[in-house]
């Protein structure tokens, strides 16, 4: 069957949450099937969906839901027609998804790691016993307080621009956000360091932007395998495989990176319990073909050890 190519009279439409970090996913998708396909801009339209996590914004993710709270109203209107594919932080994405759509494309992996960002210190040592810091990510609250238990963690919801002008009126001392959202915003410079994961694993699929569609689109298809970075595709398999067997969500404190050794997987991950009293962690290797595999073993290891009521809050 011939594919006929997005126009400027049929356009090609992606759907996106508002935010400015999401939207600039959203622009880098369009700039790559432009160059790819020699098409104008006006070939494709970004389509803004707020999702329940950009509505809610005075509650933490655990009060106001588990697995989908940045995803199932982009979700809906792809499944629904009015948008054709879906620009994603692959980190917010459920291991499973709806019936009639597939996360197949991701495009290369940006820096995973997590940026540390004050106003008065260096790193995360250097911060004074009992200093407040803010996050809204159960894992970063979980891995600060194993860490360093003298901290008073508080709950710093919204956007980048929003956690940085929290912390620039003296809300907390410092926060965390992702170093690939900061690279693809130009605010690299705010970040005074980043989190090595011997000090902190990042949160699982960090870093890499991936692209829903529907199962039956054949041209959504065509266009999106043109872009996918098979490198990061590997790691995404092995990571969230891992994630699956945990069954992860925003209400879990999981960490989890791969990464390519030669013609292997290197997978390190760690769950903890909420209020960081406890961290069970483990590692792997695995040919690419088995990281999978490897990944889900991986993950039912740690459960095991964890027991039940790991993850659950006092």
């Amino acid at each position: 069957m011939a594919i006929t190519l997005p126009s400027p009279a049929s356009p090609l439409k992606i759907g996106t949450r508002g935010s400015p970090l999401a939207l600039a996913q959203a622009h880098e998708t369009r700039e790559r099937l432009m160059k790819a396909f020699d098409l104008p801009e006006d070939a494709f339209e970004i389509v803004v969906i707020n999702t329940i996590a950009d509505r809610v914004l005075d509650r933490a993710l655990k009060e106001i839901g588990g697995k989908g709270l940045f995803t199932k109203e982009i979700e809906d209107a792809m499944l629904g027609g009015k948008i054709d594919i879906a620009v994603h932080s692959t980190k917010d994405m459920a291991v499973e998804q709806p019936e009639g759509l597939v996360l197949d494309t991701f495009l290369p992996r940006e820096n995973y790691r997590d940026a540390f960002i004050s106003k008065s210190v260096k790193g995360l040592k250097d911060l004074a016993e009992g200093a407040v810091v803010g996050t809204s990510s159960l894992r970063r609250r979980a891995q600060l307080l194993n860490y360093r238990p003298d901290l008073k963690v508080i709950e710093f919801r919204g956007n980048v621009q929003t956690r940085l002008k929290k912390l620039e009126d003296g809300v907390a001392e410092a926060t965390f956000l992702a170093m690939a959202g900061l690279n693809r915003l130009g605010l690299e410079e705010v970040a005074q360091s980043t989190i090595e994961p011997e000090e902190m694993l990042p949160a699982v699929a960090q870093g890499a932007i991936g692209i829903e569609r529907r199962k039956d689109d054949a041209l959504a298809g065509h266009l999106l395998e043109a872009l996918h970075d098979k490198a990061t595709g590997e790691m995404m398999a092995c990571e969230r495989a891992f994630l699956d067997a945990l069954d992860g969500s925003c209400e879990t404190p999981i960490g989890g990176l791969a990464l390519h050794e030669g013609g292997s997987l290197w997978l390190r991950g760690e769950i903890l319990r909420p209020d960081g009293s406890e961290r069970i962690a483990g590692e792997d290797r695995a040919a690419i073909e088995d990281a999978a595999e490897m990944g889900f073993a991986l993950g039912k290891k740690l459960r095991e050890q964890a027991g039940e009521g790991f993850f659950d809050w006092e």
